[in-house]
């Protein structure tokens, strides 16, 4: 495979012989009943587990993301059995959201899942694994995707939401991170080696029986179900008691008081005090010496 240049116009990625592809998971024999959904659901994890718990940690390093990776899928798959079921690539729907789920930043939040587990294998493996992980998710998800897995480019770029020129980018820029900082891995052929080997690191993870998923995703479901009953229900209380208590007419607030300024001084008659009292007596028991009071004359 060439690796060509990056500048301009993507070099053609020519792809190498893939690896061999796992075989497709078992279906009913001739003249045999079809398989109920439980069946095939079970089959399918059965064949397609395994493989992704060793792709989920190649993606992340960690064994119990790539095992919660999985088992999500998983859940969706059942959730969408009627959709999944009639995929043209049941593994394939499973595997995306896999990947999709292993490769959430948010999982960097979770304090168990900070540092990948301590590396196994040989020191090439170890390195590639290093240089993997300090890839962007979107490079190592196609450099896995295509030089790990022989998935072609075009389908690689569909599963991971991107052009074809835009996957071509990414498998070149991941090859040349690989190359430069693992010599050994610069041969495109020695990479394809090198993923596979790597790929076989998560063969020790343990993994739920299909039942225990089955019935997972179903336990999730209904809880959903449940906690949005339960917030429905918490709604329409909350908007019958505010229509209950709410009143049926505008009332405007009252105004606050506040001082008035402008208004001039209290005026007119004052009530008399005593000093004005003790006046009038003294004046009405002095004699008369002014002028005679007009005061009308019954004469």
């Amino acid at each position: 495979m060439t690796q060509g240049t990056i500048d301009g116009t993507p070099a053609r990625v020519a792809p190498g012989p893939p690896p061999e592809a796992p075989d497709p998971p078992p279906g009913p024999a001739a003249g045999a009943r079809p398989a109920t959904p439980v069946e095939a659901f079970e089959a399918l994890y059965a064949h397609a587990a395994p493989d992704l718990v060793r792709q989920a940690y190649a993606l992340t390093g960690r064994r119990r993301l790539a095992r919660e990776a999985v088992e999500h899928a998983f859940h969706r798959a059942w959730d969408h059995w009627p959709e999944v079921a009639v995929d043209r690539d049941p593994a394939g729907w499973v595997r995306a959201t896999a990947h999709d789920y292993a490769l959430s930043p948010w999982h960097r939040l979770r304090p168990g899942l900070r540092y990948p587990d301590p590396p196994a294998g040989g020191a090439t493996v170890r390195a590639l694994h290093g240089v993997l992980l300090d890839l962007p998710p979107s490079y190592r998800r196609t450099l896995l995707l295509h030089d790990g897995l022989g998935v072609g480019l075009p389908e690689v770029a569909a599963e991971t939401e991107a052009s074809s020129p835009a996957a071509a980018h990414r498998l070149l820029h991941a090859r040349g991170a690989v190359a430069e900082r693992v010599p050994l891995l610069a041969d495109p052929d020695v990479l394809r080696g090198g993923l596979a080997e790597l790929l076989d690191q998560g063969a020790a993870t343990a993994l739920a029986t299909p039942r225990a998923v089955r019935v997972g995703g179903e336990w999730r479901v209904r809880l959903r179900t449940c906690g949005t009953a339960a917030l429905s229900v918490l709604i329409v209380t909350a908007t019958a008691f505010t229509l209950s208590t709410a009143p049926t007419r505008y009332e405007p607030p009252p105004v606050p008081a506040r001082a008035v300024t402008g208004v001039p001084p209290l005026s007119g008659p004052q009530r008399p005090t005593l000093q004005d009292e003790e006046l009038r007596s003294h004046l009405a028991r002095q004699p008369v010496t002014g002028p005679a009071r007009l005061v009308p004359s019954p004469h």
